[in-house]
């Protein structure tokens, strides 16, 4: 996860008072390189500040995506993941038994998502593309 800009300039742009617990939470997502929940979230961060709550880390996470910092997904485990909101546009595949979450980028899908909406009159507005896949054979 990569915030484009530095932490204490988009607590500036965005009204948020950067306290030391914030500058953590915010400094361990910009660290990641996954989706992690807020319970995976308060782990990493515990071990750099074991006084950091579980609760500030579900506020500050909760404040993040109100002010469009942080994005959520929720996959089929049903676990609130997080990662960056201003990320290039990208599709997810999620790995059914481990939950690993991969980040993947396809033009043609791309292509053909537009191609399918506009044959139905629409223009896409959002969208989201979640693949649940499995190593194992069905």
């Amino acid at each position: 996860m990569e915030f484009a800009k530095d932490i204490e300039t988009l607590c500036k742009e965005h009204g948020l008072r950067l306290t030391g617990p914030r500058r953590v939470i915010m400094q361990v997502l910009e660290e990641s390189e996954d989706h992690p929940d807020v319970v995976e979230l308060h782990r990493r961060v515990s071990r750099i500040n074991p006084a950091i709550a579980l609760a500030t880390v579900y506020r500050t996470v909760n404040l993040l995506q109100e002010k469009g910092l942080l994005e959520k997904h929720t996959f089929a485990d049903g676990r609130a993941r997080f990662e960056s909101a201003d990320q290039k546009h990208h599709d997810h595949l999620i790995d059914v038994e481990t939950g690993d979450v991969i980040e993947f980028y396809s033009a043609e899908i791309e292509r053909l998502q537009e191609e399918i909406a506009k044959a139905h009159g629409y223009a896409i507005v959002s969208h989201k593309l979640e693949i649940y896949v499995s190593r194992k054979k069905p």
